[in-house]
């Protein structure tokens, strides 16, 4: 972009003192080229940034913006909060308001521990499920990304996918031998790993929609094979709904597909934008986290004050509206518009949308794995990515990632980037 100066300012300084200038790897735009922009504010479906430009974005950090930026009733819990204190290492009540919030819209979740991070929460919920069965080997789902834990870097997706690093350096072999990988939707490499060492697994870890290799949703009985499979074997189900929770649907994607896990991993749309995460499930389970029970997992910043103010406005507001069937038109009108622009382009495209989650891979559908994913056409994605980003509209820097919708994204947001798509389809194949 011609006049992004303070951005291009900002990157420099921040590359001497961050590595690679950003605090989270996607962030540094390897996936697309070129370098990040930096955000000043930002307001409803809207972000600006330093250099004066206005996005309409649909990377929502990452989904936790589900009512759209510095929504009114998030911004008064949050300085209601502040002013009552930032942080006190004693239990407060709005932790246990947020408690019964999530239990009660998650049944699955009969107790709930919050951390402050979704790999905080799954390497908790792991530890959990590897404490309660005696058991050493987990497996997880090719492309499949549970946060930055070492047992989760094997095969993973999402930024590891786009910096082209399959494993991390500095996880060691044979903590990474703990981890067994089969293809997402394929019970039948699933049976095949249980037959060999069923006996030897602890948990079934899943993101049960994938929005890390981009949008993947489940095949027909893919989750209730799980839950079978995981049953008959005495493994722990873990559903990581740390994208998926109170966004794919209010009660998660549990809920949409009628599936009860052992364990839940939470977090984005639960904290309203804070950093908060939370693992929770069976009674039995739970009771067994310290200092119930014996397995230690702790927080000095755990239940945060504002982070649970704001988890629970945000709860209670989309628990009495009910957004998610006019959340799915609007992501359902984008996808269908972008499919529509790629084919006409002739592009291959293929894509989908559940409640306010949405995605595409630039490649011939059904994509129902990595493997699928891994086929789009990268290069193509990085030239839409750029055309449409000239022209006001924020997508994720990165062909394996999922997007978003807001509340505040309003017709007039969906129809300038559904005519954005068509002109950015021109330019990126011309």
């Amino acid at each position: 972009m011609a006049d992004n100066e303070r951005s291009a300012r900002l990157f420099r300084r921040a590359l001497e003192l961050i590595p690679g200038g950003v605090n989270s790897p996607v962030r540094a735009f390897r996936g697309v080229g070129g370098e990040p922009f930096f955000v000043d504010h930002a307001k409803g479906a809207h972000i600006f940034d330093v250099d004066g430009h206005d996005y309409i974005d649909y990377v929502l950090s990452w989904g936790a913006v589900i009512l759209g930026h510095a929504h009114p009733a998030i911004v008064r819990a949050v300085q209601d909060a502040a002013e009552r204190g930032t942080s006190f290492g004693i239990p407060n009540g709005q932790e246990v308001e947020l408690a019964e919030l999530v239990t009660g819209i998650m049944p699955a979740l009969e107790m709930v521990r919050f951390v402050n991070s979704g790999t905080e929460a799954t390497m908790s919920a792991v530890r959990l499920a590897r404490g309660a069965t005696g058991r050493d080997l987990i497996l997880k789902f090719a492309g499949c990304y549970h946060g930055h834990g070492d047992s989760f870097l094997v095969q993973a997706g999402s930024g590891v996918a786009t910096l082209g690093l399959p494993d991390s350096p500095g996880v060691p072999a044979a903590l990474a031998s703990l981890t067994i990988t089969v293809p997402y939707n394929d019970l039948d490499a699933l049976e095949q790993a249980f037959r060999s060492q069923g006996d030897r697994i602890a948990c079934v870890i899943v993101e049960p929609v994938v929005g890390n290799a981009g949008f993947i949703p489940p095949v027909e009985g893919f989750h209730e094979g799980l839950r079978r499979i995981t049953r008959e074997h005495g493994a722990l189900l873990i559903f990581d709904e740390v994208m998926t929770g109170f966004r794919v649907a209010l009660g998660g994607a549990q809920a949409l597909f009628g599936i009860q896990p052992d364990l839940t991993t939470i977090g984005k749309v639960v904290g309203g934008g804070m950093p908060v995460a939370a693992y929770g499930g069976r009674r039995d389970l739970m009771e067994r986290i310290a200092p119930a029970g014996p397995i230690y997992q702790a927080g000095t910043l755990s239940g945060n004050p504002i982070g649970m103010a704001a988890g629970c406005a945000q709860l209670l507001f989309l628990r009495e509206s009910d957004p998610y069937a006019a959340l799915e038109s609007r992501a359902a009108a984008l996808v269908e518009a972008l499919v529509g622009a790629a084919r006409a382009a002739g592009v291959p495209a293929w894509g989908g949308a559940l409640g306010g989650m949405w995605g595409f891979h630039f490649t011939e559908g059904p994509v129902r794995n990595f493997a699928d994913a891994r086929r789009a056409d990268v290069a193509l994605f990085r030239r839409f990515f750029w055309a449409c980003l000239r022209r006001g509209v924020n997508l994720a820097p990165s062909a394996f990632e999922a997007a978003f919708v807001s509340l505040a994204h309003g017709d007039a947001e969906i129809e300038r980037t559904v005519a954005v798509f068509g002109e950015a389809m021109e330019e990126a194949t011309a």
